[in-house]
């Protein structure tokens, strides 16, 4: 989400990721890729375009997940209550985030 605030699109963030990841795998036997819920209109993000673009990402980042052959997770529909930033969670949504998180995580 912090590439998308700094006016990446979800292709760039993805590639930065992809950057990211493969540094990391030669050292991790196993690694979870979690895209991050959709952002919400805020006051960090005042557009339905980046709403949109939030949602992509978690598209590009499955992707990317499969390319790599890791393990992803979609956190879309965990219903994650965000601030009035409409980026970060609320003391509920970090709630709702460990517990399905948990869930997922052998």
């Amino acid at each position: 989400t912090n590439d998308l605030l700094q006016g990446a699109s979800t292709k760039e963030a993805a590639a930065r990721m992809k950057t990211f990841l493969n540094s990391l795998l030669p050292h991790c036997k196993q690694v979870l890729l979690v895209a991050p819920p959709p952002m919400k209109r805020g006051a960090w993000v005042p557009t339905d375009a980046l709403v949109a673009e939030s949602i992509h990402l978690a598209e590009e980042y499955k992707l990317l997940a499969e390319k790599l052959n890791i393990t992803f997770v979609d956190t879309r529909h965990w219903n994650i209550d965000l601030t009035f930033d409409g980026v970060h969670f609320t003391e509920e949504g970090h709630h709702a985030f460990a517990n399905h998180l948990m869930e997922v995580i052998p």
